[in-house]
């Protein structure tokens, strides 16, 4: 389980990096569909298995909405790829600095102390996320209500950032 989980987060990591050197909007859609899914996947190797679900199902429903107006508004005639060298030394940079975050926490990091939440238990009748589901719908009901106000305006800022000056493909012809 440690490998998988290795693997997860060794992608979840690489997956941001790419997306946070900023190429077009085209390959950051793509890069953020797969970050998702390798941090679902480490929630659910850490014994969250709906929360995860529900995050990737809002996920995909949401803010691929937003991806799609985005992508609609910046139409580029010639997008930066993840092969163009101005994006390369953006990724070499936040290489780098993952790499110098990570070695200044090198010493507090235990590997063998990777155990999911069900192999922690013995013999319950209901999985450990049970109880979560409950208090997200009932002392949680706040944060959603905010969770989708952040989400909306997520949405005018996104669409007001990919707009630039010439008002992207919506411009007056």
């Amino acid at each position: 389980m440690t490998y998988v989980m290795s693997l997860f987060l060794v992608g979840l990591v690489l997956g941001l990096v790419a997306i946070a050197s900023n190429p077009s909007p085209y390959f950051a859609a793509l890069g953020l569909v797969v970050v998702a899914g390798l941090g679902c996947g480490v929630l659910v190797g850490h014994g969250g298995p709906f929360l995860s679900l529900v995050l990737f199902l809002i996920y995909l429903g949401g803010m691929l909405v937003v991806f799609a107006y985005s992508a609609a508004l910046a139409a580029e005639p010639y997008p930066e790829t993840w092969g163009s060298w101005p994006v390369l030394g953006y990724m070499l940079a936040y290489s780098l600095g993952v790499v110098g975050v990570s070695g200044a926490f090198w010493g507090g990091w235990y590997e063998a102390s990777w155990t999911t939440a069900d192999e922690l238990g013995g013999f319950f009748v209901v999985r450990g996320d049970v109880g979560g589901v409950a208090l997200m719908y009932s002392l949680g009901g706040g944060m959603l209500v905010i969770s989708a106000w952040v989400l909306l305006l997520t949405l005018f800022v996104v669409l007001e950032l990919t707009r630039g000056l010439s008002r992207g493909a919506l411009r007056a012809v």
